[in-house]
């Protein structure tokens, strides 16, 4: 299984694995916003991304890219992909919502896919460039 797996293109695998990211960050996105109501969307975001980092780190080091790097400097610069990716994120966000009126919740759905195409590229080049 582990052999078919790392034959999958790394750009599907980034797919597959972002994918089930995506749900855990929307998921405590779309609670936050329930909990802290949706005024608070940006505060949400904020939240949801502190707490899927750790995830989406492990999951793309060891599924996606087949890292074998020194996992400290690895997390750094996920940290710092992620936080460009954050404000990319963020400032979609808010144009999406004040300016376009769109649904919290939605708005944060297409902010995701423009800023996936952005952390794949920053995450090959740069967090795990020295992948196996």
């Amino acid at each position: 299984m582990k052999d078919r797996w790392y034959k999958i293109d790394d750009k599907v695998r980034f797919l597959l694995v972002g994918g089930f990211n995506f749900s855990v960050s929307y998921l405590i996105y779309s609670a936050a916003c329930i909990v802290l109501g949706t005024v608070f969307y940006q505060i949400s975001l904020v939240l949801a991304w502190i707490f899927s980092s750790v995830i989406s780190f492990t999951t793309q080091k060891f599924l996606v890219f087949r890292s074998s790097g020194f996992w400290f400097r690895e997390y750094l610069k996920c940290c710092t992909t992620w936080f460009f990716s954050y404000l990319i994120n963020a400032i979609v966000l808010e144009i999406l919502v004040k300016l376009g009126q769109v649904n919290v919740y939605i708005a944060q759905l297409i902010a995701t896919a423009v800023c996936a195409i952005f952390t794949y590229i920053l995450f090959k080049k740069f967090a795990f460039k020295n992948h196996s």
